[in-house]
């Protein structure tokens, strides 16, 4: 149940129109709002708002400074690639006058320049400065992390400078020290939280009951692996045009719960396969899963995750990664050195002793054995660059591999293969590698 914000300081009519559009982040919008304090008031130098991503800290955050009607200027971090953008949409947004920045400002600039503009416009409110993604103000210039969280004692301005950012702040600090902000924590949705947001976007040809149970039957395949509102919604919005298809033929009735559950269970296991991979639309979706339908015999038609477009190495290094996670480590000679010797088949493969490495799953190894079994299947020399170890790095990202190292551990990493065998198969062929003559568990 939603409880109404309160703040002296502005029209309960407006806090009554932003508690309704946060809902389930009443509580975090209340502290947050405490601590901007009324609009007259100074507010505190800085502010750092962390958690997991789509949790609502930018919603929440544009949504109070927005509806509040209070000066402020909203910074992705991600779109400025130097500090001078940064400088720049602060300053516009704030004192809307032709800006003459020199070629490469730096803060001390960013300081006199904001001291000028604000000595012909001062603050009659608290400024607010929201930096998204703060993190990537680690890979700027040094004193600009430090000098934002002290903002408002540098410009002798009333401004607050309000961080988000998806890492803690013990991972934040600089390590020459500087002045600590205000910290305010974003929770993960629970899995009711998620359903009563989501069951707001009933679609208006049917009833929000009927959405609703959608939504739970939704949540009850996807939420033990994917928590992120964003991607929920999206698979809710494209998956529900086939959860209605009963409704449509007459086959069953909105109180059919069971049918409606027995048509759209499979296709959903299905969906699973593009979580987080928005490689295909909805149309696309469902053309393909027709596909598959009409397919029979053989391997089975591939799924959208599947049909990522991988460049040329990063399809050998996913094999390599492949390879690593269900190949023991002590086969690797017999597999990838060519002149390895005469090894003895009866000693080498110990039938009687082996279990299946695909049912444990799959296996933690390093960066180096990764990188030496890729150098072995790749056809073509290849330098080890900074564009093979990116590649690796996107592959983690598209989560193909996850990484099992602490972030402390930079001198040896592992990785884990996150893909099915099904999956390599379909990225091998498009390469030409026979990754089963690879296989430890195909001998």
């Amino acid at each position: 149940m939603s409880v109404l914000l309160q703040n002296q300081g502005y029209a309960d009519e407006r806090l009554r129109v932003v508690t309704k559009r946060l809902p389930c982040r009443e509580a975090q919008a209340s502290t947050l709002l405490a601590l901007m304090g009324e609009p007259e008031q100074h507010s505190y130098p800085s502010i750092f708002i962390y958690g997991h991503t789509a949790t609502g800290k930018s919603h929440v955050t544009q949504t109070l400074l927005r509806e509040l009607e209070l000066p402020h200027a909203v910074v992705s971090c991600v779109e400025c690639v130097s500090s001078g953008l940064l400088f720049e949409q602060v300053l516009l947004a704030f004192f809307s006058s032709s800006l003459t920045l020199p070629r490469s400002p730096c803060l001390s600039d960013f300081v006199r320049l904001y001291r000028q503009l604000c000595a012909q416009l001062p603050a009659t409110q608290t400024r607010y400065i929201v930096l998204d993604r703060a993190e990537l103000l680690r890979d700027m210039d040094a004193n600009l992390l430090p000098g934002f969280l002290r903002l408002q004692e540098l410009v002798e301005d009333n401004v607050t400078v309000i961080l988000l950012s998806e890492i803690v702040w013990d991972k934040f600090r600089p390590n020459t020290g500087c002045f600590e902000p205000l910290l305010l924590h974003f929770p993960n949705y629970s899995k009711a939280e998620l359903q009563e947001i989501l069951a707001q976007d009933s679609h208006p040809s049917y009833s929000p009951e009927l959405y609703s149970s959608y939504i739970n039957i939704l949540l009850g395949v996807f939420y033990s692996v994917c928590r992120d509102l964003r991607e929920l919604r999206h698979l809710a919005a494209l998956n529900f045009p086939k959860f209605c298809e009963p409704l449509e033929t007459g086959e069953a009735k909105e109180k059919d719960t069971h049918k409606l559950w027995r048509n759209i269970e499979p296709h959903l296991k299905r969906a699973m396969q593009t979580v987080y991979l928005r490689d295909v639309s909805s149309v696309q979706w469902e053309q393909q899963q027709q596909t598959e339908e009409r397919e029979t015999g053989g391997l089975k038609g591939l799924s959208a995750h599947d049909h990522v477009e991988l460049p040329y190495y990063s399809k050998f290094l996913l094999i390599a990664a492949y390879l690593a996670s269900y190949n023991p480590a002590r086969t690797d000679r017999r597999f990838f050195l060519k002149h390895h010797g005469k090894i003895k088949k009866t000693n080498f493969m110990k039938k009687h002793e082996k279990t299946s490495n695909h049912l444990l799953g799959p296996k933690p190894f390093p960066l180096d054995r990764l990188l030496a079994i890729f150098y072995s299947v790749v056809d073509s020399r290849v330098a080890p660059t900074a564009s093979v170890f990116s590649q690796i790095s996107s592959l983690v990202t598209l989560q193909l591999l996850s990484q099992v190292s602490h972030d402390d551990q930079l001198d040896a990493p592992k990785y884990k293969c996150a893909v099915s065998l099904d999956f390599i198969r379909a990225i091998a062929r498009t390469v030409s590698f026979d990754i089963v003559r690879y296989l430890y568990d195909f001998l």
